[in-house]
This record gives C-alpha cells, sequence and structure tokens, in this order.
C-alpha cells in the first residue's frame, strides 16, 4: 500500500508507509487541511477513473483554504440567479435503496425516469438495498478480527459480490466499482490495525455504499444511450457541520450547489446523478452523513438550491400511509399532507420520510411528492404547505416503539420556580433528546428515544438510564419505565375532542391504559404512551375506528371522562 498525496497538479509518493503501518492509516484518518494540499483519499499510486470515461473523484475529499468564504461572498449574487437555473433542470427525483437493490431494479428505474421525456431530472440514489448496514457490521467486526482476517469478513464479502454481479448482469465495466471496492477492504484493514472505529470513520465507511451505486447507475445509463454525470455529494457542494453520523446542511450549501448543477448542465448537459445522504464537514472537509434516511434531506436541499416544480421521492410504499401497513395491513396512501403533518410523521416513527427532510422544500414551497417505484401508476401523497382541513379530522397514525419514559416529581413545595430549567439543564448536559413533554406545577412526565441519534443508541444501555435517574435524583423524585411506546394521532387539532373521544372510547374497549397524553405546539399531533405489548393491539384498533368505519357515528363517552377542551393531560403511574 502507498500513499499518494496530490499537491497543485503533481502527485507525491510516500513509498516509507507500508501496507500495514499504523502512520499510514493515521495519515488516512487524521490528515490536516493546509492551502492548496489535496489528499487523494485512496490508498494507490494507479489513475483511477470512472463508469462514464472521467477521472474518478472517488473518495477524495478536498480542502482549500478560503472556498467556503469565497462561496459566501458571492452568495447573494448566485442566489438571483437560481431562478433561471429552474428552466434547464425542473425535478429531483430521489430513490431509495430497495429501489436500486438490484441489478433487475436499476433497469426499471432507468426507464422509469426516461419515460418523463418532459423532465430534466436531477437523480439522487440512496445506497444499494442493504449495504449501509453491511458496512456498519463490517467496520464493528473489523474493529476485532485482525488485519489477516478482513477478508474473510461476510458483510465485506456480500458488498463485493452485490455489486460485482450488478456491474456484470448489467454489462457496464467492472473497473467503475473496482477501485472502490478495494479501497474499502483497505480501510476496514486500517480499521482493523488501529482497533477503532470513530464517528469520523464509520461516515467515510458508509459513504461507499451511495458513491457506488451512483457510479454503477450513471455508467448503465450512460451505456443505453441516456447521458449522464455523477456527482458525489461532498464535492458537489454540501457544506455540513463536522456533527459526525448525524450533521446539519450549511446555508452555504444551496448557492455551491446551484452554481456547479448549472455550469455543468449549460457546458454539456447529462443528467446530474447525486450520491445522497452524505456531505463535507466546513472544518474539517471530511466525509459526513446527514442521519439514516439522510437522502430525502439531498433531495429537498437540491431542489431547493436550483428553485425546482417539484421534488420527487420514490420509495417502495404507495405514498405516505395512515398506518404501517406492518402493523395493520389495511394501511391506505394518505393523498394529501402539510409539511408540518409531514415532518410529525417522520419525527414520530415513519419511516417514508426523513424527519428533516421538509425544512427545505417548507422554506422554498416546493411540493413534494412521495411515489412508488415498485407502482409508478399509484398517485402517492403530495405534501404542499397548506391543504384544506375543514373537512379533516384523523390523517395518519405512527408509532415509535422501545420509548423510556420519565416521571419526575419535584422534592420541594408547590410553586418553586426554576424546576423545569434544572430538569431539562441536566438533558443538555447528558446530551439527550426528549420527546413528548406533559408536565403539572411539580412534576413532569417525558420520553426519551433511544434511536434519535442513528449511529449511537445511547440510552438503550442500563449504565447511561441509571446515571440519567442519578443526576435527577439529585432534585426530584424519578420513575424510570422502558418498554414504552408512542402513538401519535396525526391529523386537525382543531377536532382534538373529538380525537380524543373516539381513540379513548377504543383504548378503553381494548383495556389499554393511556399513561402519558401530550398534545405538541405543532397543533397537528396527539400522542398517547402506552405499554409496547400494548402497541400494535392500539395501533390496530384506532384505525379501524377512524378509517375502517370513518362514518360509524362515535360510541356514547360513558365513563371515560375525558376533558372536552383538548388541551394537554398527564397521568402518572403508580
Amino acid at each position: 500500500m502507498v500513499v499518494s498525496l496530490q499537491i497543485g497538479g503533481g502527485r507525491a509518493f510516500c513509498p516509507g508507509l507500508g501496507r500495514d503501518s499504523r502512520d499510514a492509516v493515521a495519515l488516512l484518518r487524521n490528515s490536516a487541511c493546509r492551502p492548496g494540499f489535496k489528499s487523494t483519499g485512496n490508498f494507490s499510486s494507479k489513475k483511477k477513473r470512472n463508469g462514464d470515461g472521467g477521472t474518478r473523484r472517488g473518495l477524495k475529499v478536498c480542502c482549500e483554504r478560503g472556498a467556503t468564504a469565497l462561496v459566501e461572498k458571492k452568495g447573494d449574487k448566485e442566489r438571483q440567479s437560481e431562478d433561471g437555473y429552474a428552466s434547464q433542470l425542473s425535478v429531483v427525483m430521489k430513490f431509495g435503496g430497495s429501489s436500486v437493490a438490484s441489478a433487475e431494479r436499476m433497469r426499471e428505474i432507468a426507464n422509469l425516469i426516461l419515460s418523463f421525456p418532459e423532465e430534466r431530472p436531477v437523480v439522487v440514489l440512496s445506497a444499494m438495498g442493504k449495504t449501509t448496514n453491511k458496512l456498519l457490521q463490517a467496520g464493528e467486526k473489523a474493529v476485532s478480527c485482525g488485519v489477516s482476517h478482513v477478508s474473510d469478513i461476510e458483510e465485506l464479502s456480500f458488498i463485493k459480490e452485490l455489486h460485482l454481479r450488478t456491474v456484470d448482469e448489467l454489462g457496464i465495466d467492472k473497473s467503475t466499482i473496482s477501485v472502490l471496492l478495494d479501497e474499502l477492504e483497505q480501510l476496514l484493514e486500517g480499521i482493523a490495525m488501529m482497533k477503532e472505529l470513530t464517528l469520523r470513520t464509520r461516515d467515510y465507511l458508509v459513504s461507499f455504499g451511495e458513491c457506488m451505486s451512483t457510479r454503477i447507475f450513471t455508467a448503465y445509463l450512460n451505456k443505453i444511450g441516456s447521458k449522464a454525470r455523477q456527482y458525489d455529494a461532498f464535492h458537489l457542494g454540501i457544506i455540513t457541520t463536522d456533527d459526525f453520523t448525524n450533521a446539519d446542511i450549511l446555508d452555504v450549501t444551496y448557492p455551491a450547489v446551484a452554481k456547479r448543477l448549472h455550469e455543468d448542465w449549460i457546458n454539456n448537459p447529462a443528467i446530474p446523478v447525486v450520491t445522497g445522504f452524505l456531505g463535507k464537514g466546513c472544518k474539517s472537509c471530511a466525509v459526513t452523513t446527514l442521519g439514516r434516511g439522510g437522502s430525502d434531506l439531498t433531495a429537498t436541499t437540491i431542489g431547493k438550491a436550483l428553485g425546482l416544480r417539484e421534488i420527487q421521492v420514490w420509495k417502495d410504499v404507495d405514498g405516505v400511509l395512515t398506518c404501517d401497513p406492518n402493523i395493520y395491513p389495511k394501511a391506505e396512501p394518505v393523498p394529501h399532507l402539510t409539511f408540518e403533518e409531514a415532518a410529525e410523521l417522520a419525527y414520530f416513527g415513519a419511516q417514508v420520510l426523513h424527519p428533516q427532510s421538509m425544512r427545505p422544500a417548507r422554506e422554498s414551497d416546493i411540493p413534494v411528492r412521495v411515489k412508488n417505484s415498485y407502482n409508478p401508476q399509484a398517485p402517492g401523497t403530495l405534501i404542499t404547505k397548506a391543504r384544506d382541513l375543514s373537512e379533516a379530522v384523523l390523517t395518519s397514525i405512527v408509532l415509535k416503539s422501545n420509548i423510556t419514559m420519565l416521571d419526575i416529581v419535584s422534592t420541594r413545595m408547590l410553586g418553586q420556580f426554576g424546576f423545569l430549567a434544572k430538569v431539562f439543564s441536566i438533558f443538555e448536559e447528558l446530551g439527550i433528546s426528549v420527546d413528548c413533554v406533559a408536565t403539572s406545577e411539580v412534576s413532569i412526565s417525558l420520553t426519551l428515544d433511544p434511536s434519535k441519534v442513528w449511529s449511537r443508541e445511547l440510552i438503550q444501555q442500563a449504565s447511561e438510564l441509571d446515571h440519567v435517574a442519578e443526576e435527577l435524583q439529585k432534585i426530584a423524585v424519578v420513575q424510570l419505565l422502558q418498554n414504552r411506546s408512542i402513538i401519535s394521532l396525526i391529523g386537525n387539532v382543531q377536532k382534538s375532542s373529538l380525537i380524543l373521544e373516539k381513540a379513548f372510547n377504543v383504548l378503553r374497549e381494548e383495556g389499554v391504559n393511556v399513561q402519558m397524553i401530550s398534545q405538541g405546539a405543532s397543533k397537528v399531533n396527539i400522542s398517547l404512551v402506552v405499554h409496547d405489548s400494548e402497541a400494535k393491539k392500539c395501533v390496530g384498533a384506532l384505525h379501524s375506528a377512524f378509517f375502517d368505519h370513518a362514518d360509524d357515528s362515535l360510541p356514547e363517552l360513558g365513563s371515560a371522562g375525558l376533558s372536552q377542551n383538548g388541551s394537554s393531560m398527564h397521568s402518572s403511574i403508580s
């Protein structure tokens, strides 16, 4: 293994760094950014080319001092010309992992894209199938397997076989991805040598999935005569914070992306095929990721940057559904949502959208359409800024399981000020996000989500939960309740009394005790907390009551004892 460094127009080699050298790995993972200095990001002295014949940009992350500042200075001017870009490119079409999981699926997606000749799309792709999960598993195994056993890692073999088979079946050159596969194995050897997998290295590792899927798809489009150009998002101009595994996109991204895509289209029109999920850290210049499902955010970011007519998110279901079909098979597509409803659905567990993906579309008021790549004729779900809610009651039911609930009661007398501030300062210090909150004068009930940050499951660990309880017990009596679920009722909360009346009658008939209720400030969501063991039964019963028998009259309220004002309620558990 030889480390190559590109300085200006030339390349310098470091032959003293051998394949098993710790110095080589340290240089790869911790190289500093210097003016005019570029690291190739690979371990070979050979020149590499991509599937469409151009020089392979690969996973090279270039860091040039002043580049970000230059874009920021030009930002206003570039934003003024964004409207002109829309006449060149018309729509974003994003496809998830299941949509590009095999050679057959890639052919179908190519045909689908080309079936809209009036469109000039920007295509955003996720990694093939379960590649991201396999990459993470391979990285975890590499930490402890030893350098000599990296090639035996089952997940690495799976990834190689999947991508090489896909290339072969599509009839494109294996060199399209062979270099990346070699680099992937070398990276895993570096992880094995260092015996650690940092968050920064984890992001670099999972980026191979999108980098390979986009190169394969671009090469196939070119092969069938549809000119396409591949882009790695971290070279396209998607600049993020340096919060590895869960980075936020910065505003400097929008003019940079618009300028690059517009200029390339004017000079040499070709379908842009962009890696979803990835970005470049603003300070580290390293590859970052946007969190699970971040390809949706990539799509809406590009849509906002170019001011396009529509953003299409192609999934493996017929749009956003009234509930998870794996829980209740009679779930139906929701024809129309607001951005606010879609954001709440995503945040509280709907897997069809990324929680942050609605923000760029909402800010630029660009419609988002969720479609099924397996069933393109289905109308899907249209997401816009507003819709007619006059007749709407409930839109969808979302379940988030494996939640931890905390009941916190002040040990001080009634009316003590500062109690809430002290409680939430503890969560801030521990870096833990809170989902739902219900409060009274001297008590708080709240829920914690162990998967809020996808790269770590912080509060699933008993020791972390004990630490949370220990800190809170300094100011309050704390009861920790695990194995809970949040059932979120997304709908017209102007009719909250009607929703609550019907929901509580259904749950009473099912013999379910609601342990906490919270109505969010968004005014489109009412959340109920129940035990995990009862959650799926509740979702099925609620869906049947609200959607399967929507025209039936409401049952008598009886002894449900609900407040008719629809305000937040809190029930503690003994």
